[in-house]
């Protein structure tokens, strides 16, 4: 059964649905908003054995039949030159030829407690944003098959 980017969008833009597919993440306090993100939305979530994060969403289009989605948030943990972290990440979901789906994820990280997760064997980060990517995909075939 395939499906389509408005199905996974509508997980990944509602944070109130990430600890139930992606077990990366946790101590969400959502935006005043609610769950639903919007652009401008402050919120902040625990990943990666980070204290809560501060983020905010930066970008926010919605999939439409001859665009891509895109969501962006940017987190940051404020300190000193060993704790501070910035960063930004980055999703793309859009509908293809076919039936088929595209998701793209990126992470750019700067600070030393990112250089050093960075330097781990086999990669912390690049395998659990892979694992975020390929559960939500699972979660958004597992819901719409209930629906």
């Amino acid at each position: 059964m395939g499906i389509t980017a408005a199905q996974v969008w509508q997980f990944l833009s509602d944070i109130s649905k990430w600890e139930s597919y992606y077990g990366n993440c946790s101590q969400i306090t959502p935006p005043p908003s609610g769950p639903l993100l919007q652009k401008g939305d402050k919120f902040s979530f625990s990943t990666f054995g980070f204290p809560p994060l501060q983020s905010e969403v930066r970008e926010l289009t919605l999939p439409a039949a001859s665009s891509a989605g895109r969501l962006a948030w940017r987190a940051w943990q404020d300190g000193d030159e060993d704790a501070a972290l910035d960063v930004y990440h980055a999703w793309l979901v859009e509908d293809l030829d076919y039936g088929s789906v595209r998701i793209l994820t990126q992470e750019s990280q700067i600070g030393k407690p990112a250089a050093q997760l960075a330097t781990a064997k086999p990669n912390l980060m690049l395998n659990g944003h892979q694992d975020w990517l390929d559960s939500l995909v699972k979660f958004t075939k597992e819901s719409t098959k209930q629906a």
